[in-house]
């Protein structure tokens, strides 16, 4: 549910506010992991990690509070906020699930997130009136090469990862996704970013750059290793 939730909350935003603050918004996921993983599974935060967070949520503020598009972008903003949100809550139960002294195996798992993220969002396309067919050739391409691409391939490694690295490295892999979105969506789109969400855009890059930096230098009270494996003994 919690997957199907980040879709709804995350595309949704994408009706009221630009591609470049949504995917900038939504890529905050590292900075919500590292704090629940701290709270939930012990993971340490480094001060270097800590300082990225506190970076990372100053650009975020920046792009939130960005009134020059009016109140819809605004709206679209929590949206693709509580797109992070939720985000974080599917890689945590996934890192708790996959980390585990005998981890469920990703494929079984991964069948039964995506049937699980599919079924809760059907209530939330039926009560809004959307047609679940009836679309040109070119939707059902665009919709095919979603589902295949970034769905069941990335999604997939990234649930296989979670057995091996930590819940905040995992997720930062993300942070590529606000650069190439935004310039597509300026290419593809002529969605040219504002001057704050270019502003507190690149704060959350470097914020979510030192969190990751961060998480790699652990705290030296932390068992000396690999970085990032998660120890199976």
């Amino acid at each position: 549910m919690a997957l199907g939730a980040h879709f709804g909350f995350w595309i949704a935003s994408l009706d009221y506010t630009s591609v470049a603050a949504s995917v900038v918004l939504v890529s905050n996921t590292p900075v919500f992991v590292a704090i629940l993983a701290y709270l939930l599974f012990g993971e340490r935060t480094s001060p270097l990690s800590l300082a990225g967070i506190l970076v990372a949520l100053a650009g975020t503020a920046v792009i939130a509070r960005d009134g020059s598009a009016g109140s819809a972008a605004t709206f679209g903003n929590v949206l693709a906020i509580l797109g992070a949100l939720t985000f974080t809550v599917y890689v945590l139960v996934g890192r708790a699930q996959r980390s585990a002294a005998e981890p469920v195996g990703v494929l079984p798992y991964s069948i039964v997130l995506y049937s699980a993220a599919a079924v809760s969002l059907l209530p939330a396309a039926l009560i809004s009136g959307d047609s679940l067919w009836g679309y040109s050739g070119k939707t059902w391409f665009w919709l095919w090469a979603i589902t295949l691409g970034p769905q069941i391939l990335g999604h997939t490694v990234f649930n296989w990862a979670l057995g091996y690295v930590e819940a905040a490295v995992v997720s930062g892999a993300v942070l590529a996704e606000p650069v190439i979105a935004s310039i597509l969506a300026w290419l593809i789109l002529a969605e040219k970013p504002g001057v704050s969400t270019v502003f507190g855009g690149t704060v959350v890059l470097i914020g979510l750059s030192l969190l990751l930096r961060g998480r790699r230098n652990p705290p030296p009270s932390e068992p000396v290793g690999e970085p990032g494996i998660v120890s199976r003994e």
